[in-house]
C-alpha cells in the first residue's frame, strides 16, 4: 500500500519523512509547487527545535533568530518571563522547504495537485484521482471538501498576518523575545526571523473587525491607538503592506475520532490557539505518531483518540488562556500574575506543551 499524504506544511512533510524512512516511498501532495510563507507560525518552541533536529534540520542553521524571552504586553504595560529553554522566530517559507526537501530526500514523491474533496480511499484533485486505503490529511486550517471540521457560530475567531520589513530600530525592539500584546477581544504574536523581518500573527473576534469598521487597516489604528508598545511596532509597517487573512479558525477544537483509513494532522487533528506558540510542534507530533501507528499496524481511529488524549491537556490549557487574555481585565491580570510570579508563566507554558 502507498500512503498518500495530503499538505507538504510541517505535519504532512513529518509524516513523510518518517513514512520514507521505513521504506513506504509515500505521494506527498501539495497544491503548490513553490514553496509559500504560511500565514501561520512563526515561532518554533524548545519541543518543536527537538523534533527538527530527530531529522537532521537544525533551526540554527536555517538562520533562525533565537528566543529566550517572553513578553507579555497589555497597554501600556509589559511583564517577562524567561522561557523553559530557548525558541526560535523562523518563517513558514524557510521552515516547509526545509522539511519538503527533507521529505523527498527520504523517499516520498512529491506531486503538485490541488484537492477539491476526501472520500474513503480517494483524494479527488484537480489533474487526476489519488487513491490509496492511507490518506493523511494535513491540509492545515483550510478545509477539503468531504472531510470539514464545525464552525463556531456567533462570534467565530479570525486570524490576520502581516510582515514587518527589517529594521534596526525594530531588531533592538525584538532581539531575543517573543511579544504577546493582548487586547480585549484578541492577541497580537510578534517574532523576528531569520532575514530581520518580523512576523505579527493575529488572532481575533469577528466583531472586533466589526466594530473597526470591517478592515484590517482600520483595525491596526484602532488599537494602535489604545496600546502604545504595539503601536510604536506597527509604525514600521510600510502603507502598502500585504495583509494574509484566514477566517473561522476553530481554535480549541480535537478531532476525537475520524473515517476508516483517514490519518486527521496538524490542524485537522487539533487546533491550539495560536498564542501558546504550540501549534508547530503539535502538527510534526501528529505527523511522527500517524507514520509510527501506520508504521505498526494500527488504524486511522485508534491513532485518532490517542493522538486526541495526547492534544487534550495543551490544547485546553491554551483554550483557558486564551479566553482570560481576550477581557481586558483577564490580560491585566495575567501580565500581574507574570509580574509578580514569574515560575507562574512558566508553568503554563510547560502545560502548553505536547
Amino acid at each position: 500500500m502507498t500512503p498518500i499524504v495530503l499538505g507538504a506544511g510541517p505535519a504532512g512533510s513529518m509524516a513523510a519523512i518518517h513514512l520514507a524512512r521505513r521504506g513506504t516511498a509515500p505521494i506527498l501532495i501539495d497544491r503548490d509547487a513553490a514553496v509559500v510563507d504560511a500565514l501561520c507560525g512563526g515561532f518554533l518552541s524548545w519541543k518543536t527545535a527537538e523534533r527538527l533536529r530527530a531529522v537532521g534540520i537544525g533551526p540554527v542553521q536555517l538562520g533562525a533568530h533565537p528566543v529566550d524571552t517572553l513578553a507579555l504586553i497589555a497597554g501600556r504595560s509589559e511583564a517577562t518571563a524567561d522561557l523553559p529553554s530557548p525558541g526560535f522566530g523562523l518563517s513558514r517559507h524557510a521552515l516547509d522547504t526545509a522539511l519538503r526537501r527533507r521529505a523527498v530526500g527520504e523517499g516520498a514523491k512529491l506531486e503538485i495537485d490541488r484537492a477539491r474533496s476526501v472520500a474513503h480511499g480517494v483524494v479527488e484533485g484537480e489533474a487526476r484521482e489519488w487513491r490509496s486505503d492511507a490518506i493523511f490529511l494535513a491540509s492545515g486550517k483550510h478545509d477539503v471538501r468531504g472531510s470539514t471540521r464545525p464552525r463556531e457560530d456567533g462570534d467565530p475567531a479570525l486570524g490576520l498576518r502581516i510582515r514587518l520589513p527589517a529594521h534596526e530600530r525594530l531588531r533592538a525592539l525584538l532581539k531575543g523575545r517573543i511579544e504577546l500584546h493582548l487586547f480585549r477581544g484578541g492577541y497580537a504574536g510578534i517574532v523576528l526571523q531569520e532575514d530581520g523581518s518580523a512576523n505579527v500573527c493575529m488572532a481575533l473576534r469577528k466583531s472586533l473587525l466589526a466594530e473597526a469598521g470591517g478592515g484590517p487597516r482600520a483595525l491596526f489604528g484602532r488599537l494602535a491607538d489604545a496600546n502604545p508598545h504595539f503601536a510604536e511596532r506597527m509604525s514600521f509597517a510600510p502603507d502598502d503592506a500585504q495583509i494574509d487573512t484566514v477566517g473561522s479558525v476553530p481554535y480549541g477544537w480535537i478531532a476525537h475520532d475520524t473515517d476508516p483509513g483517514l490519518w486527521r494532522l496538524g490542524d485537522q487533528a487539533a487546533v491550539i490557539p495560536s498564542l501558546a506558540g504550540e501549534g508547530m510542534a503539535i502538527a510534526m507530533a501528529s505527523g511522527e505518531a500517524a507514520a509510527a501507528a501506520f508504521l505498526a499496524g494500527e488504524d486511522a481511529r485508534t491513532f485518532q483518540r490517542d493522538f486526541a488524549h495526547r492534544a487534550a491537556r495543551p490544547v485546553g490549557t491554551a483554550k483557558l488562556v486564551w479566553r482570560v487574555a481576550e477581557t481586558g481585565p483577564g490580560a491585566r491580570v495575567l501580565g500581574w500574575a507574570t509580574r509578580a510570579v514569574p515560575s507562574l508563566a512558566r508553568a503554563a507554558m510547560a502545560l502548553t506543551r505536547i
